[in-house]
């Protein structure tokens, strides 16, 4: 049932219809620009893994979306280009929710398309408009109406015989020729034909759009788009009818529609007769069209993901080096490295994709040719068919569409791959409705949000991003990672790899990274505590105990303990701050959260479980990270993000929290001075540590 639970969605799904579609749709253009970027996916995997099930990506939109920038970003990306594959129809009704869309856009539009390399083609009148302006007069008609304003050509689809031939053969203003030429067209079309006559456009009629997609289909050097003219609501009684766009038939427009279209009751959803062309037709492209699971490739095994490369670092290192570093060591994996494909908009270098795309090699449908072959240097930017990397400009709504895609590629062309992309941390916002798309359609790909933070201190305020954690913690179907050493770095990404094996249940991982460089010996006590394998799985899990308080104050009371949690970017001034309390005899326990999003989740589902049983006291892993005889202790969280992304923690055993962040925009300056203005410095550690332990006091 069309709109209920569990039905057909609205808007067509991927993932909530019980029906298969090929591509989710809704609003904002995204729909219209995800086929653009699926064949994108296709024609890269053809290059890289030969066979594909995918062939022709087509699109419907209306021309009043065609507002929307996430189109326009597209239509010029140089990734686009050459997709002879790609059929963008646009529905010119000249309608939009609320209005007739003002003046002649159409011709702006098309100007658009061709000057970003597309092939334009119209089919704008149907036979019976074509054929009056092959009569005497008829060349002045189709000016008069080719020149008409969509309000003016909206009016007139409403208005009786006679006055349309009124308003065309005799206009405001003083009489022209070409008004007795018009009269002359339409001599011999009766007054109660001329409402159909004016209505007979291109997308209504068959032949004229068989004619557009012929056209297309010869010529496949480009995207292709066509504009199909139509009237909205055509054949119904509120055609052209501006407030259309939320009319609902009645019950006896609909009885009247059913008898019109010889439609018996009860037969309304009925296919056509097996045995009839039509029925006949229908199924003979169903079958031709219809993909066989038998031709894809099957999804990776996720056991040939490994747990570790084993990798050695230096002894300061940033997160964004380190994810640099194992990027490369990935593409040495057996049957995986070579179904990676990496993507960025104009960021690859200032990300540390260097060493990677010197590596793999920057991919293009052809090669070009190198006119810098005999000048060293330290990247290799080499565009072939064979590299890895994929280039975009700078949009970050199209890296997002180009990774949702990709992480489609097992379902849409039959061939897994692996997308990982990375943006500046504050531009994820930028594509937010890209990230949100991708997410929601079912994509399985990993991207690294980097630098983050207030941390990027000489940038300013508008590249220091605040909510993105909070974005990792609340998008559904998204696990979000803010390590702080190069060994968590390496062991999230091969388990990022391992949820896109997963093609039922695996979700996409963000990393919020730093350009910080943290010494790797912190970590060094808590390694040699809890050994590698299991801080890997307590890394993943969500967080580890990095430094144990009473390890330095083993004689402080109960009420002498706090926690202070922390992620990324401020594990050094949380392990600081630790340090100068326990001098002043505070037991100050370092917890590493290195996914909020993942702690929130088990939080939750802790609380749905003791909805319904009421008995259920367990929170699993929670209650291994926090000891029974600590639970009472207060919390200070801190993070280079909004100060309510770890704020949660206290809720779990009801204990007093001061929450330390980054709630104001930042500026220009050294870290130093950007953590004393955001609130996040060592001292404010401190100084909340002795808060804690006096509301603690008072609870």
């Amino acid at each position: 049932t069309l709109r209920a639970f569990n039905g057909l969605q609205a808007y067509p799904s991927r993932t909530k219809d019980p029906d298969p579609v090929d591509f989710s749709t809704g609003s904002v253009g995204l729909g219209a620009v995800a086929p653009a970027f699926a064949a994108v996916a296709h024609r890269y995997a053809s290059h890289h893994l030969g066979r594909v099930t995918s062939h022709r990506f087509i699109a419907v939109i209306g021309d009043a979306e065609l507002d929307e920038g996430s189109i326009w970003e597209a239509a010029i990306d140089e990734a686009l280009q050459g997709l002879g594959n790609v059929l963008l129809i646009v529905d010119l009704n000249r309608q939009s929710l609320d209005r007739v869309v003002p003046g002649i856009r159409a011709t702006q539009l098309k100007r658009l398309f061709q000057a970003a390399n597309w092939q334009v083609v119209e089919a704008k009148y149907g036979q019976q408009l074509q054929h009056v302006f092959s009569s005497p007069g008829g060349m002045a008609l189709r000016q008069r109406l080719d020149e008409m304003s969509n309000e003016e050509y909206q009016s007139l689809l409403r208005r009786q015989g006679t006055d349309i031939r009124t308003r065309l053969t005799h206009p405001l203003g003083p009489e022209q020729a070409e008004d007795q030429e018009i009269a002359l067209a339409l001599h011999e079309t009766p007054d109660e034909q001329l409402p159909t006559l004016l209505g007979n456009l291109g997308g209504h009629d068959l032949n004229s759009l068989l004619s557009a997609f012929s056209f297309a289909d010869r010529h496949q050097e480009s995207p292709t788009v066509v504009f199909a003219y139509t009237i909205k609501g055509w054949g119904l009684p509120f055609a052209g009818e501006t407030l259309n766009h939320s009319m609902l038939l009645n019950a006896e427009q609909v009885a009247r529609l059913q008898q019109e279209l010889d439609i018996p009751d009860g037969c309304e959803w009925e296919a056509f007769a097996s045995d009839s062309p039509e029925g006949r037709w229908c199924q003979d492209t169903a079958e031709r069209l219809q993909r066989s699971d038998e031709q894809r490739h099957p999804p990776l095994d996720p056991a040939l993901v490994p747990s570790s490369l084993d990798l050695s670092y230096p002894s300061k290192l940033s997160t964004q080096e380190a994810f640099g570093r194992v990027l490369p060591k990935l593409a040495d994996l057996p049957q995986l490295g070579e179904r990676i494909v990496t993507a960025a908009p104009d960021v690859a270098v200032s990300t540390h994709l260097s060493t990677w795309v010197s590596k793999v090699g920057v991919f293009s449908p052809t090669t070009h040719p190198d006119y810098q072959e005999e000048t060293q240097r330290l990247l290799r930017w080499q565009p072939a068919p064979t590299g890895q990397h994929i280039e975009l400009g700078i949009s970050e709504m199209n890296l997002f569409m180009l990774l949702g895609q990709l992480g489609m590629s097992y379902e849409l062309c039959g061939q897994q791959l692996f997308p990982i992309g990375t943006v500046y941390d504050p531009f994820v916002c930028r594509g937010l409705d890209a990230l949100i798309y991708g997410l929601y359609c079912g994509a399985k790909f990993i991207f690294a949000g980097t630098p983050s933070g207030v941390s990027l201190s000489p940038e300013g305020g508008a590249h220091q991003s605040t909510v993105t954690a909070s974005l990792g913690i609340e998008l559904p179907e998204l696990n979000y990672y803010e390590p702080a050493f190069a060994c968590e770095v390496e062991w999230i990404l091969l388990d990022a790899l391992r949820e896109c094996c997963d093609r039922a249940h695996g979700r996409s991982t963000y990393l919020r990274l730093s350009t910080k460089k943290i010494d790797q010996q912190i970590l060094e006590p808590a390694l040699q505590r809890l050994g590698k394998e299991r801080l890997r799985r307590q890394v993943l899990a969500g967080g580890y105990r990095l430094l144990e308080g009473r390890s330095q104050v083993p004689d402080a009371t109960a009420d002498e303990v706090i926690h202070i949690a922390t992620t990324g970017a401020m594990v050094p001034e949380a392990v600081d701050a630790a340090q100068r309390l326990a001098a002043e005899g505070i037991a100050a326990n370092v917890l590493h959260i290195t996914s909020p999003q993942k702690l929130f989740a088990l939080f939750t589902e802790e609380r749905h479980r003791r909805l319904h049983n009421p008995a259920s006291g367990q929170r699993g892993y929670l209650d291994a990270l926090f000891s029974p005889e600590e639970r009472h202790a207060p919390i200070v969280t801190v993070q280079d993000a909004s100060a309510h992304s770890l704020a949660f923690l206290g809720s779990l055993y009801g204990v007093p929290t001061i929450p330390l962040g980054v709630d104001r925009f930042g500026q220009s300056g050294s870290q130093m001075d950007l953590y004393r203005y955001a609130g996040i410095s060592v001292d404010d550690i401190v100084g909340a540590g002795y808060l804690a332990l006096e509301l603690g006091d008072d609870a």
